[in-house]
């Protein structure tokens, strides 16, 4: 108790500037967190939460059996799975050729470019694609019309539409998230490049043999988050872009929980489909994590 005591009077000004950010996540994270048990019972808004009756686990048998469960769950893992497979390595990849130039101005440039998409906001995002990728009007299609080619109608075509998205999320995250990872290679010890430079190597085996390696307990750590919200994907991106021509890939998860929630007022039902990817985003979280911690000495906890 003592020892608690000291170390408050220690750190107090430290543990008085806690104070707002856990009253924010009281209030904002675990307080609507009673909201779940709306996922059991039948809410109705004029009975509230504790007089509405108990289902149990009916909204989860509905979910199961309903009949864009199969294609919600496939358009979420394969939408969630291409956006991993080409988005997680970008950063990484910009963090390491700008962390390679040593032209300082040029540098900075390329940084500041980078970043600025990350303060667009997502409906400017998606106007910007509406507005380049326009079957009439559009730059892509008046180039495809330079060529000799057929305008295509890529917002309305369900071919196009993952293309679309996952290269837009790139280009306004990627930068972003590259501060991560070149904050972390500012940090390593300038005595192992010196090193592998009197023993004669280049820039690139300095690259494959230090750089990399070095970074990759941040990766490893970066990859379980990222697995830890795989289905939790842009869902306002996605609700912005989509329509009921291209509902057989856009269709996904989060879209059918507000669809179903907040369009159709189906309260439990919805809280029971959110709930359920929620699940599967702590699964994957939590077995991941095991996995790192068994494959190497990485891993959150």
């Amino acid at each position: 108790m003592y020892g608690i005591k000291k170390a408050f009077t220690r750190d107090m000004y430290l543990w008085i500037m806690l104070i707002l950010p856990i009253i924010y996540f009281v209030i904002f994270h675990y307080v609507p967190m009673f909201g779940l048990v709306m996922a059991f019972i039948d809410f109705n808004p004029v009975q509230g939460i504790f007089g509405s009756p108990w289902v149990g686990t009916r909204f989860f048998e509905q979910f199961f059996n309903h009949p864009f469960f199969l294609r919600l769950l496939w358009n979420t893992f394969y939408l969630s799975i291409l956006s991993l497979i080409f988005g997680f390595p970008a950063p990484i990849i910009i963090a390491l050729l700008l962390n390679e130039c040593d032209f300082t101005k040029y540098k900075k440039v390329v940084q500041t470019i980078s970043y600025m998409p990350h303060f667009i906001s997502t409906v400017i995002v998606v106007g910007i694609l509406v507005n380049f990728f326009n079957p009439t009007t559009g730059v892509v299609n008046e180039i495809i019309r330079l060529f000799g080619g057929t305008p295509i109608n890529f917002m309305g075509e369900s071919a196009w539409f993952r293309p679309l998205f996952v290269g837009s999320n790139i280009w306004t995250f990627a930068g972003w998230t590259s501060i991560i990872y070149l904050s972390y290679l500012s940090g390593l010890d300038p005595q192992l490049y010196e090193a592998a430079k009197v023993d004669g190597a280049t820039r690139l085996q300095m690259l494959f043999k230090i750089t990399m390696p070095q970074m990759a307990p941040i990766v490893i750590i970066m990859f379980i988050l990222r697995m830890g919200s795989l289905f939790a994907i842009g869902f306002e991106r996605i609700l912005l872009m989509y329509s009921p021509a291209i509902f057989d890939v856009a269709d996904v998860i989060p879209t059918f929980v507000f669809r179903m929630g907040i369009l159709n007022a189906q309260f439990g039902f919805g809280t029971a489909v959110g709930l359920f990817n929620s699940i599967i985003n702590t699964v994957l979280l939590i077995g991941f994590n095991a996995i790192s911690r068994r494959v190497s000495e990485t891993s959150l906890w």
